[in-house]
């Protein structure tokens, strides 16, 4: 890859025009989020979503910063884990995305120990040592230095605090590839033409995930940033993959 370029789906853009085609696929699909997570992955993202909320090691009064966090599926349920004297923080780089997670969070009644801030992994706001555990899920493809934001969240992370990093990977089950390179460059771009009416943004989803590194590639990328006793559970035949990570 040319050295002045970063990926954008299977494109080579300008590292600072990332963010933005990313904001733009964002805002597009905000409204139908939810929706098509549960038709794209049949349900089974609410799977990958409790076994990471079982990892978090969270208890009440930690503090926790949901990244990426979309529409708030995983900050809803830690919010109730660290209860009223902890504090989860719901961040996103796309004011859509926020914007709905924190519509979603407040219809379900969930308001005193939520925090909303728009942000980017690759500079987080916040001071050293602020939280017990960051989350990170289906969000981290979509950055464009990678390396500089798991830095950034080591940086904010407590001395023994954790990092989970939920996202799409490389299958290891046999034969699993070839029929899921059908679904997401076949029937993906179908939903989202005919459910989201944005056949090009879910288009773009098929190519970042074969753009994101492999398991054993993010598990070095998070030890060269300084997290200890790294380790990744492959979900789904490795579709999916969570990876695992503490500040010393």
């Amino acid at each position: 890859m040319n050295d002045n370029k970063t990926h954008f789906g299977y494109q080579q853009v300008p590292p600072g025009e990332k963010a933005k085609r990313v904001a733009d696929v964002f805002h597009s699909v905000a409204e139908n989020y939810d929706i098509m997570n549960d038709v794209m992955s049949f349900g089974v993202h609410r799977l990958w979503k409790r076994f990471t909320l079982s990892q978090t090691g969270l208890k009440a009064g930690h503090r926790v910063l949901d990244l990426a966090g979309g529409t708030g599926d995983l900050a809803m349920k830690m919010s109730t884990m660290v209860g009223p004297a902890g504090q989860v923080v719901l961040s996103d780089i796309n004011g859509s995305m926020l914007r709905r997670g924190r519509e979603r969070l407040i219809d379900h009644g969930i308001a005193g120990n939520m925090q909303y801030i728009q942000a980017n992994a690759e500079c987080l706001p916040f001071p050293d040592d602020t939280f017990d555990c960051i989350t990170i899920a289906f969000g981290l493809r979509n950055v464009t230095d990678k390396d500089v934001a798991l830095r950034s969240m080591y940086r904010i992370l407590k001395p023994g605090g954790r990092l989970l990093v939920l996202e799409f990977s490389k299958p290891v089950a046999p034969g699993l590839g070839p029929l899921y390179d059908t679904y997401s460059f076949k029937l993906l771009p179908l939903m989202g033409k005919y459910i989201a009416k944005d056949e090009d943004s879910y288009r773009y989803l098929a190519e970042s995930i074969r753009m994101h590194p492999d398991q054993q590639t993010l598990k070095g990328m998070m030890q060269s940033a300084g997290y200890n006793k790294v380790k990744y559970h492959n979900l789904s035949g490795g579709i999916v993959a969570l990876h695992k990570g503490y500040k010393v």
